[in-house]
């Protein structure tokens, strides 16, 4: 058992689940984005719908899309704090069918991005993030993680593996989907250490890769 476990996250209240874990959902789809958000539409699913207001799930979740962290003591604050950064933004009560209760789905529109994030706040701070532009994935953030979307091709696993491994970077654990075959596929890979400038770059520039991101450990400890 870790300390995390006995005494929880380092956050601002009240809830590790519906704050902590919130703000931790929001900061994944503001890394992943790429750059500021200027409209933000969120789907609360469940607990996070019925009891989210009372346990500042609202405020926690604009306060990780602005890039705050859940010890941030401007997150009571978060709807000001979005004003002021220009953010527009709205909450929809949603089924989002067989998931866990405290789930979101966060819809971002940047001057030139698009990004959907889906996950869950399983307690303790803890989240699991399940979709990311409309495929599955498996990512905690508790380590480095970085996702690529591309074409479906035969090697392609096998050649980021390899480019990973040249920058002295080992690989925690790895998910792959793909709509069809041949179609887009979308990994995310969980490090044990942020890749590099120069090694994100050199996978961005395959012509089949469409889009890469490197999410920073978002977990303490």
């Amino acid at each position: 058992m870790s300390l995390l476990d006995m005494i929880g996250p380092v956050m601002i209240g009240p809830s590790s689940s519906h704050t902590a874990g919130a703000c931790r959902l929001g900061l994944v789809a503001h890394h992943l984005l790429g750059e500021a958000p200027r409209t933000a539409v969120i789907d609360l699913h469940a607990s996070f719908a019925k009891t989210g207001r009372g346990h500042g799930t609202h405020l926690a979740l604009i306060a990780g899309v602005l890039g705050l962290r859940p010890d941030d003591d401007r997150l009571p604050r978060a709807f000001e704090e979005a004003q002021a950064a220009g953010l527009e933004f709205q909450f929809r009560d949603t089924d989002l069918g067989d998931v866990h209760p405290n789930t979101a789905r966060i819809d971002l529109h940047g001057d030139t991005q698009r990004l959907t994030v889906q996950g869950s706040s399983t307690g303790g701070g803890v989240i699991h993030v399940t979709r990311v532009q409309g495929l599955g994935v498996n990512f905690s953030g508790a380590s480095p993680t970085a996702l690529l979307r591309y074409a479906d091709a035969v090697g392609m696993i096998a050649r980021i593996a390899s480019t990973i491994a040249a920058d002295g970077v080992n690989i925690a654990t790895l998910t792959c989907t793909r709509d069809t075959r041949g179609g887009h596929a979308l990994l995310a890979i969980e490090l044990d250490q942020a890749l590099s400038a120069e090694a994100l770059a050199f996978l961005g520039r395959w012509p089949d890769v469409t889009w890469v991101r490197m999410l920073p450990k978002l977990m303490d400890g």
